[in-house]
């Protein structure tokens, strides 16, 4: 333990104020009593080890869900087992975020252990009456008294232990009482290879804690260093991360305040256009009002394909701003609160998540939408012989509708354009004839994901917008076409691009024999031959194609990709590239 860590056990340091509306960082969110041997999940959040044991693993429901499908009853399970094929690998749902995580080969025993949680966890039980705190020596007896050198709670009788061994006899003993001030109580960390031995070293080579005889064993000739020496550049690269996502919340939370004030704006739209639907409506008789009425229903119902519009962006950015909220109070806390070595045992599944929720492609800023229009100089309808005016227009742009021409484009290559047409439609399935649509374009390598594509949005003024993007890589891609932030009828889209088209190194002819000069050692890729020995191709002899074709593949159309690689087939097509200069 350094000197600033002793220093901050025996003054005491000050407890980070809690989240809003998070449960007590000492227990368990399934239980509800105090953390016993707490595992953190990718996601992370905290639960006890033997509640994340009683959580059905969610590969397991979808088995079981496929069995009573088939009405197998397990069958295929038990084949696979006699196939001796190794089982899907498990996963669950974490019980606060319903993330589903991927468990390691060792169950919830490889999670990391939350040392953290363990801390505060026995600061309540010092702070709370009757509950008692077990001896870290003899598991058996309660702890009366605590070594600040070893870091132990110990019992009455491992106390008096404790003070007859020579190595531990001058060791400084307080009474468990006297700590309920304290805001941490560090426990030593052993290492899992040898319980014997602490770890105090960072494998360089590893990235992980190391004790003293794994830098012997297992790690021999690794870099390696003091915890102590390498938490300053470890912890700084945490730090920048938590930087990066707290950006993100503050935008998340000024899209979720922009989402309410067009829900509002949304509503006085809705209930202006109401007020004028109605005061032109009183005019009339019965008819009139039963026009009314019909208006009023067109309304509703376009006021509510709206809201479902606002309200799904609502629900996506508020899942994403828990999780990125509650990866940053946990990092926070784990940096605030966590020794050097907790922060080291825990920083790869930190920086895991806080990238991965970094790299979510989301668009946080809803647009207004007012265009839900009363007109009382049209015709609407025709009701109990009166001919009725006044109709509700919705000009609003539709994501669910909007459809893309051209995603169907077969034979696309590599450095060519690739070329897509956006057409606007609104709730009613028309065509939507003006532009200034906020469009969106991703265009993503399914298999590197390093290979960024920029897709170029044109803007028709008519509803249409030309969307054109060049792959330079071969492989298979994504285009994510989103207007308003949301997905487009259809998207996302999968096109295939394959390489530049293999250009034939022969020639397009009918007779090798002619086109050779008659030479004897001519040949044609067809593969056919001639009496007297010519092996090649000739008018009414076997092996004729019975067509023109190339005579480096055989290939009978012109206007055709040459089936030989030619890198493999120098050689050969050396030797053909002289018969054609004959």
């Amino acid at each position: 333990m350094s000197d600033s860590q002793g220093e901050d056990e025996r003054n005491g340091t000050p407890e980070a104020p809690a989240a809003p509306k998070e449960p007590s960082r000492s227990r368990c969110p399934l239980c509800t009593q105090p953390f016993s041997a707490p595992r953190i999940l990718p996601c992370l959040h905290t639960f006890c080890t033997a509640c994340l044991g009683r959580l059905e693993p969610f590969s397991d429901l979808a088995l079981r869900h496929e069995d009573s499908d088939s009405g197998s009853d397990g069958s295929w399970l038990r084949g696979q087992q006699q196939n001796h094929q190794p089982p899907p690998p498990l996963s669950i749902l974490c019980p606060v975020c319903d993330t589903e995580v991927d468990l390691p080969p060792g169950g919830v025993e490889d999670l990391p252990t939350d040392h953290v949680a363990l801390n505060e966890a026995l600061l309540e039980a010092l702070r709370g009456a009757g509950l008692g705190v077990a001896c870290d020596l003899c598991a058996d007896g309660e702890a009366v008294k605590r070594c600040q050198a070893c870091r132990l709670c110990l019992c009455h009788f491992c106390c008096q232990a404790h003070k007859r061994q020579k190595k531990t006899a001058s060791h400084a003993v307080v009474e468990l009482r006297d700590l309920k001030g304290y805001t941490r109580l560090e426990k030593p960390i052993h290492c899992p290879a040898h319980p014997s031995e602490e770890l105090r070293l960072f494998c360089e080579r590893c990235d992980r804690p190391v004790c003293q005889e794994c830098v012997v064993g297992a790690h021999r000739q690794h870099p390696y260093n003091m915890a102590a020496n390498v938490i300053h550049k470890h912890g700084d690269s945490i730090r920048e991360l938590v930087k990066v996502t707290q950006r993100h919340v503050g935008t998340l939370r000024g899209g979720l305040s922009r989402i309410e004030e067009v829900g509002e704006s949304l509503d006085r739209r809705a209930e202006a256009v109401a007020l004028e639907i109605r005061a032109f409506a009183d005019g009339y008789m019965r008819a009139v009002e039963e026009h009314r009425d019909r208006l009023l229903r067109t309304l509703e119902e376009l006021r509510v394909q709206r809201e479902t519009q606002l309200h799904l962006q609502k629900a996506q950015l508020q899942q994403l701003l828990q999780d990125m909220q509650t990866g940053v109070d946990f990092t926070e806390r784990l940096l605030t609160s966590g020794s050097d070595l907790e922060i080291l045992l825990t920083k790869g599944v930190v920086e895991n998540r806080l990238r991965g929720l970094n790299y979510v492609d989301y668009h946080p800023h809803p647009v207004a939408d007012d265009r839900i229009q009363f007109s009382p100089h049209e015709r609407g309808a025709l009701i109990q012989s009166y001919e009725i005016f006044g109709v509700v227009l919705n000009r609003a742009t539709d994501p669910s509708k909007c459809v893309v021409k051209g995603k169907d484009v077969a034979g696309l290559r590599r450095s060519e354009p690739v070329g897509l047409m956006l057409l606007c439609k609104d709730g009613s399935g028309e065509r939507v004839e003006r532009g200034g649509e906020p469009v969106r374009v991703t265009v993503s390598h399914k298999e590197r994901k390093d290979c960024a594509t920029k897709a170029i949005i044109c803007d028709n003024q008519d509803g249409t917008y030309h969307i054109t993007f060049t792959p330079e890589e071969p492989g298979r891609y994504t285009i994510s076409i989103f207007v308003r932030g949301q997905h487009v009828q259809g998207s996302p889209f999968t096109m295939a691009v394959k390489n530049k088209l293999r250009q034939h190194r022969g020639l397009f002819h009918c007779c090798t024999f002619c086109s050779s000069g008659g030479q004897k050692a001519a040949r044609c890729a067809c593969g056919g031959t001639m009496p007297g020995g010519y092996q090649g191709c000739g008018h009414g002899h076997k092996g004729h194609p019975g067509s023109p074709h190339w005579s480096c593949c055989g290939n009978v159309a012109e206007a055709s990709e040459c089936s030989i690689k030619q890198p493999h087939e120098d050689s050969l097509q050396r030797s053909l590239l002289r018969t054609v200069a004959l």
